[in-house]
């Protein structure tokens, strides 16, 4: 699956890794990313203005022959990875965040595709979940499936969702879709990917499980509420752009009310569990106007009627849903 250096002196593909308080994680990253069976390959990583800098570059020491270090005030992730993209000399980048883990034969796999299709402007596959969490063991994929083809208005409703520790893009249709959005301290891989839908790129997928995704407490994509309330902005914005077709901006549109209701419908549950059941009623009130869900709609009953027996329920289904999903023994911390 190795292939052969087109570009003479340049390598094929540029590898990104944001660093922000990192300094306990990226080593075993790097170790992923250095031992890939597919070698031609430069590795940036990105300072993003780190707290821990001084425990950072300790770590990075024995590795600075073979990354390209770059210091940053603090910039969130997308501006971490545009740093990268503007340093980087590879015609295919492959972003990795610095917690994240790939398989060996990970950019073997996603650049041979990449070499057979000129058409594919970017490949995601599977990646199984790690750290110490109930899901645990499971991939990424079984818990969000791609269905069918890729396209702007299946991203919009999430029928297909990138995973993006494991895919690889050419580096042109990022520069074509303006990069990523530095203003968005999340979703901002969301965004980026329905831009290069409106420019035309071609994303597709596998089901191969070519990376390992770390999932822990107090990461940025941890706090659903805050990736909701994100996500609903991008999604206003994208309903702006003059490259959606009619069909497109419908699509886009119809989802910002379901997104509004699923943010109703967490900001009842946080209620809920914080004891204010007056708030909790509020907020699934206006989220079953937006989805009108039959459970949603069994909640708010047994709120109104029986709210201590609700949160008995409530914690009962919970330990039980828990309790039966797979879990996987974290791979080994940095010492």
């Amino acid at each position: 699956m190795e292939s052969t250096v087109t570009r003479p002196g340049l390598p094929t593909v540029s590898v990104i890794v944001p660093a922000y308080q990192a300094a306990g994680f990226i080593k075993n990253t790097l170790e992923s990313i250095l031992a890939q069976t597919f070698q031609d390959f430069e590795l940036i990583v990105i300072n993003d203005g780190s707290p821990d800098t001084e425990d950072l570059e300790r770590i990075l020491e024995p590795y600075r022959h073979r990354i390209i270090y770059v210091v940053q005030e603090n910039q969130g992730l997308a501006g971490a990875r545009n740093a990268g993209i503007r340093a980087s000399r590879g015609e295919f980048i492959a972003p990795l965040d610095a917690d994240d883990l790939w398989a060996p034969d990970h950019l073997a796999v996603q650049v041979s595709a990449l070499r057979a299709d000129p058409s594919i402007d970017m490949i995601y596959s599977d990646a199984r979940i790690f750290g110490d969490v109930p899901e645990a063991g499971r991939t990424l994929m079984e818990l969000s499936p791609s269905q069918g083809e890729v396209t702007l208005e299946k991203l919009v409703t999430r029928e297909c969702v990138v995973n993006v520790c494991v895919c690889v893009i050419r580096k042109e249709i990022l520069i074509r879709a303006g990069l990523f959005d530095a203003t968005l301290r999340r979703t901002e891989d969301i965004d980026m990917w329905l831009r290069i839908m409106m420019h035309r790129g071609r994303i597709t997928y596998h089901r191969q499980v070519l990376g390992f995704y770390l999932r822990r407490p107090g990461s940025l994509s941890s706090d659903f509420r805050a990736m909701l309330e994100s996500y609903m902005g991008v999604l206003s914005k994208i309903a702006q752009s003059p490259l959606l077709t009619a069909s497109q901006r419908d699509v886009v549109e119809r989802q910002i009310p379901r997104e509004r209701a699923r943010l109703e419908a967490e900001l009842g549950k946080e209620a809920f569990l914080s004891g204010d059941s007056t708030a909790a009623i509020r907020h699934l009130k206006r989220a079953n106007e937006g989805q009108r869900s039959a459970r949603i709609a069994l909640v708010l009953l047994l709120l109104r009627v029986a709210p201590g027996f609700a949160k008995e329920l409530y914690s009962w289904r919970h330990r039980s849903i828990t309790s039966s999903l797979p879990r996987e023994r974290s791979l080994p911390a940095d010492e």
